[in-house]
């Protein structure tokens, strides 16, 4: 696995995109490119080619699973870690937190100063293999 640079984040929700920008790219360090929806997470996901992609999972028309499926169908991308940024817990949760490129679950509310270190640990967890 490469270094991690670049974070897609897919959010529908305009103030929780703002606070995961400062979270991971002011306070991160990280490249962090944001999208309202599922549909456009998939379109900018095949144009920037991000090392990771950050989803919510509750989203209209096309939910964080669906989205993540699409981009996985995409060339060159079947293998994108992604990690799950979630205030829904059980069943669904762990299932998603199990399929394949997924590297974890972040649950809402979270900490704005710790998430950047906490998508680096799980990022190394899968790096270190």
């Amino acid at each position: 696995m490469s270094k991690l640079t670049t974070i897609l984040h897919v959010d529908d929700d305009a103030d929780m995109r703002a606070v995961v920008q400062v979270a991971l790219r002011d306070l991160g360090g990280f490249d962090v490119r944001q999208a309202r929806d599922g549909a456009e997470a998939v379109e900018m996901a095949d144009e920037s080619r991000p090392d990771l992609i950050i989803l919510d999972m509750m989203m209209p028309r096309m939910d964080g699973r669906e989205t993540l499926a699409a981009i996985h169908r995409l060339p060159g991308l079947k293998d994108l870690p992604a990690i799950f940024l979630t205030a829904k817990t059980g069943r669904d949760v762990q299932a998603a937190a199990a399929s394949p490129g997924v590297l974890g679950v972040i649950l809402k509310p979270f900490s704005v100063t710790a998430l950047g270190d906490q998508v680096r640990r799980k990022w190394n967890v899968c790096a270190a293999g």
